[in-house]
């Protein structure tokens, strides 16, 4: 296993910081990434900040990001994909569906889907709600 230095991982992680891009195509080596350092998206629906996309070395995709959602608004309707997910409510108020039934969620609450399960989410409340998910397909 090739070990990285402390001045190879900083040098790697500040050119992808620079560039202004995500983590994508080689396996990324480990990381520490604060929010105010990962550029964010301006979205009709709030702000979207990607952590993470691309292989690892045990995984053959893996996305880590967060969602601040405006007031009612949901970043998509209701979908399915390949990835296996994690979404972790930090801050408001909402609803998430998950195959067709809605449940109310707030500040610490955690939901788990499998590849191709129907989920979504909805702010419901009357200030921004912010989620993180982590999505992977297994290598």
């Amino acid at each position: 296993m090739m070990e990285l230095d402390r001045r190879t991982l900083l040098g790697t992680l500040a050119g992808i910081l620079a560039a202004g891009t995500t983590m994508e195509a080689a396996v990324f080596p480990p990381f520490l990434l604060n929010s105010e350092r990962v550029p964010s998206e301006a979205h009709s629906f709030g702000t979207l900040r990607t952590y993470c996309s691309g292989p690892t070395a045990g995984l053959k995709n893996l996305v880590i990001g967060s969602i601040i959602l405006n007031p009612a608004q949901q970043p998509h309707p209701p979908h399915t994909h390949p990835d296996e997910e994690i979404l972790i409510v930090a801050e408001g108020a909402g609803e998430i569906t998950m195959n067709g039934a809605a449940t109310k969620v707030i500040a610490g609450g955690v939901m788990y889907v499998p590849p191709n399960y129907l989920h979504g989410i909805v702010n419901t409340g009357a200030a921004p709600l912010t989620f993180y998910f982590i999505k992977w397909i297994a290598g």
